[in-house]
């Protein structure tokens, strides 16, 4: 049986990652001036946090290559303003959620205020991609609120695993290995979506064969597997604190509320299988 905040994250997942999938969504970049998915991907997602730079928004955000961030940041900034990728990027979720979540506007009713409570008593000390979300959740229309609500719960789960990660000693490119060795994620996708060179990745690989991690054939061994799972162990543990403000009742409820949208975004095919988010099928 999944742990809740586990459950959490499975249930909220593919509200957020509409942002990603949607083919309107996914042209936000397009549509304001700036060239290619990723140039939109990382001014959009970095966009709360002001006119980040490459450095900062490499650390923040865990696992892309410094040289794939370079590329987009801070050259973004001088064809749009983070202001107003924060209001398109809502927009256009909401619109998503709409059109594959009938009733959703009614269902928002009912699951925002448990959300926001959530994200309102969640610290966002050492927080930094949930931190700048935070103040974005009070939103005249309610799929844009349900939408940034669960962006919030997942930067804040996504600051803990870059926390976790680095606790357990792994670096970008390692932690992208040993996930594409335990099967959560593609392994040449994920290399390639995250900007790492081939000579890269088969650094990182000989890091962790030396460590017990993966074999020859760089398949994660028993150890490596255990290590992968105490990082998903640890990532639950942090983000539990998202739980705290509710009765074990109310969580529940709210978890049982999530589980139909939930389903319906994936029914809709707009995640593939497997996806470099790590998103599993079945929740």
């Amino acid at each position: 049986m999944e742990s809740r905040p586990r459950t959490l994250w499975l249930r909220t997942e593919p509200l957020h990652a509409v942002i990603y999938f949607d083919e309107e969504c996914r042209g936000i970049g397009r549509s304001v001036g700036l060239k290619g998915f990723w140039t939109g991907y990382f001014a959009t997602r970095t966009a709360p946090m002001g006119r980040i730079g490459p450095e900062a928004a490499t650390a923040a955000l865990g696992v892309f290559a410094p040289g794939m961030v370079a590329r987009t940041l801070p050259d973004a900034w001088r064809t749009v303003t983070p202001e107003r990728l924060i209001e398109l990027r809502a927009r256009l979720a909401a619109g998503a959620l709409r059109h594959v979540v009938p009733g959703i506007d009614s269902l928002a009713g009912r699951l925002v205020p448990p959300l926001t409570a959530m994200v309102a008593d969640a610290s966002p000390l050492a927080r930094p991609v949930f931190a700048a979300n935070r103040p974005l959740c009070d939103r005249t229309d309610p799929v844009e609120s349900l939408w940034q609500l669960t962006t919030a719960l997942r930067e804040f789960r996504g600051d803990a695993h870059v926390a976790a990660l680095a606790d357990h000693g792994l670096d970008a490119p390692e932690a992208l290995v040993l996930a594409a060795a335990t099967d959560r994620v593609p392994r040449e996708g994920i290399r390639l979506d995250r900007g790492w060179s081939e000579a890269e990745w088969a650094d990182a690989e000989e890091r962790l064969r030396s460590r017990g991690l993966i074999d020859a054939e760089s398949a994660a061994t028993p150890r490596g597997h255990r290590e992968r799972d105490l990082v998903e162990d640890t990532t639950d543990r942090l983000a539990a604190r998202l739980l705290r403000p509710l009765a074990e009742s109310a969580v529940d409820e709210l978890l049982a509320a999530l589980e139909p949208p939930a389903r319906q975004v994936l029914g809709a095919e707009l995640l593939p299988f497997p996806n470099p988010i790590g998103l599993p099928r079945p929740f």
